[in-house]
């Protein structure tokens, strides 16, 4: 500890240097993993707050468009009830529309069709639940945010179908970037087939929905159950690969977090390389006094250590302080501290990692060296 702390004294310059692109880097990670959770809650926090822990779709639907891609027979519910292991099933529909409201807004929405009174259907946390008007709406919080109102009238593109809105759940609800509205299956019907206002829906429309909602109490068998209802299931978070560019987005930036930490290791190695080469005359020095080998070894990676860890943790306080004004805007950024601390620890393990690859030079330093011998 004595030399490794002399040595950071001594060399203020260069060890800040070194701590500042650490620093950058952890700032970056700060924001990518803000970005990543942003991004995830965009997408498909919808489909994470409702309560349901599988979805049975379609046979042989694509997993990656199941809820834009699957039809599912009623039937299929009162299958899924008589399950072993089921505690609840009920329809689900999930379609996407484009309309405005009666002031002028444009408005994007995720609709999803539920049964009033199901255990699919949301307690909004102001006004009222879906159920006495049956083109009452429950949207999300976020919709509210960007001017829409409670009370006021939603108008489906290109059918004219009128939805009311009558109350709002808490927090965001979202499906793929798109605010969630939640309405009564039988409305999400017309609006699925295109029916305008007034035109009959037809029995076959009237008996199929996008997929099965499951809330299993335990361990349910999932093949068992689709071979009785001729479905495909999927668990809640698997499902969140078919909600639209979340397996995309989600990929790309996994893979640049992991070139960062790649770099970062990379970064550090690289300097404790050079500074090991630096330091081999007082390393021979220390080795010709009688200084063991694992000695030196601790010395050098606690030095690293402590480089590592004061950068770090300036580049999240700065990334944190980053984030925060970012937080709120129009851009899908959310700071999540788990995400931020694997980040920050990943960082430092990996870039201790990097120097430990670069000072284990240390044990091929001869004693000699110090005496001259090598000349």
């Amino acid at each position: 500890m004595f030399l490794a702390i002399r040595e950071l004294r001594f060399a203020r310059a260069r060890f800040a240097l070194m701590g500042s692109v650490v620093a950058l880097i952890a700032v970056l990670m700060v924001l990518l993993s803000g970005l990543s959770v942003g991004l995830v809650n965009d997408g498909v926090s919808g489909l994470q707050k409702m309560p349901v822990t599988s979805f049975a779709f379609e046979k042989g639907v694509p997993h990656d468009t199941a809820f834009s891609r699957s039809v599912v027979p009623l039937s299929a519910v009162d299958e899924w009830k008589k399950q072993p292991g089921v505690e609840d099933a009920a329809p689900f529909g999930n379609t996407l529309a484009n309309a405005h409201s009666d002031r002028g807004l444009p408005v994007d929405l995720a609709l999803f069709g539920v049964e009033p009174g199901s255990f699919v259907d949301p307690t909004p946390a102001e006004g009222e639940p879906l159920g006495e008007d049956p083109h009452g709406i429950v949207v999300s919080q976020t919709l509210l945010d960007q001017g829409l109102r409670i009370g006021d009238t939603i108008t489906i593109d290109r059918i004219g179908t009128e939805l009311h809105v009558i109350g709002a759940v808490d927090g965001q609800h979202t499906y793929g970037h798109v605010d969630v509205a939640y309405l009564p299956l039988s409305t999400w019907q017309q609006i699925k087939v295109g029916a305008r206002p007034g035109e009959p829906v037809s029995d076959t429309a009237r008996a199929e929905v996008t997929a099965v909602a499951v809330r299993a109490d335990g361990d349910v068998d999932l093949a068992a159950g689709d071979k009785a209802a001729d479905t495909e299931s999927l668990t809640k978070e698997k499902s969140y690969g078919a909600s639209p560019g979340y397996t995309a987005e989600t990929s790309t930036l996994m893979l640049i977090q992991v070139f960062l930490y790649a770099i970062s290791a990379l970064v550090v190695g690289a300097f404790f390389t050079v500074w090991t080469i630096q330091r081999r005359q007082e390393i021979a020095v220390m080795r010709a006094m009688g200084a063991p080998t694992g000695y030196l070894l601790r010395d050098s990676l606690v030095q690293s250590l402590l480089l590592l860890v004061a950068s770090a943790a300036a580049g999240v306080g700065v990334g944190v302080g980053a984030g925060a004004l970012i937080e709120g805007t129009s851009m899908p950024f959310a700071l999540s501290a788990p995400s931020i601390v694997v980040a920050a620890v990943l960082l430092v393990v990996l870039g201790l990692l990097g120097a430990a690859a670069a000072v284990v030079r240390i044990t091929r330093v001869d004693p000699l060296t110090a005496l001259g011998g090598n000349r």
